[in-house]
């Protein structure tokens, strides 16, 4: 297996919508996301990313592939319905930086890149010098979900290891169509939260 790695960072983000439309699409559609993808969802999402200057776009490919990749951006860049839960809680939103998807195609996990994620988006956070907070967030599936798989476990011994912390009080709400949907329905998402200080 011969992966190389680019960064772009951006503008220079929209260059890639079309792979890392069919990488977000293909990845969340298995559980817990079960996320019936569409490009013009998608275009409006990662717009978001292309229009700030400090975003940062991670990918690995594989050959010509592009088989994983992994975003952040300044939380005070982000959508309102993210930055909603830290508006509530009087959140310093202008230290803080948002992590967003973390996606790799199956046959590329268990390798370590997992981490590398994480050490680059945080490393890419910290080298301005005037963020102090990392976060992201994942949604909040019930365990009796009728689509959970059997072997199904969640990252949450993953992401306390890297230091994150589960923040019950900063909670949102996004909308996507579920698969075998006919019309988006809305989603639990609990956010986590690493402090630099």
């Amino acid at each position: 297996m011969s992966l190389h790695f680019t960064r772009h960072s951006g503008a220079a983000i929209a260059n890639l919508f079309e792979p890392l439309a069919r990488l977000r699409i293909a990845v969340f559609r298995d559980f817990p996301y079960l996320y019936d993808g569409n490009t013009d969802y998608e275009r409006e999402y990662l717009g978001v990313y292309a229009r700030s200057e400090r975003a940062l776009l991670f990918c690995v490919h594989d050959g010509d592939q592009m088989v994983g990749a992994t975003t952040a951006i300044p939380l005070a860049d982000e959508t309102d319905a993210v930055q909603a839960p830290f508006v509530r809680a009087n959140f310093d939103r202008s230290s803080t930086f948002y992590f967003g998807e973390s996606i790799l195609l199956p046959p590329y996990r268990g390798r370590g890149l997992g981490n590398r994620f994480f050490d680059e988006r945080e490393q890419h956070a910290l080298r301005f010098g005037d963020y102090h907070t990392t976060c992201f967030c994942a949604v909040d599936r019930p365990a009796n979900h009728p689509l959970r798989p059997a072997d199904y476990k969640p990252l949450d011994p993953f992401w306390q290891k890297r230091g994150y912390r589960k923040e019950p009080a900063l909670t949102s709400v996004f909308v996507w169509p579920d698969l075998q949907e006919l019309e988006p329905s809305p989603k639990d998402m609990i956010y986590w939260t690493k402090s630099w200080d």
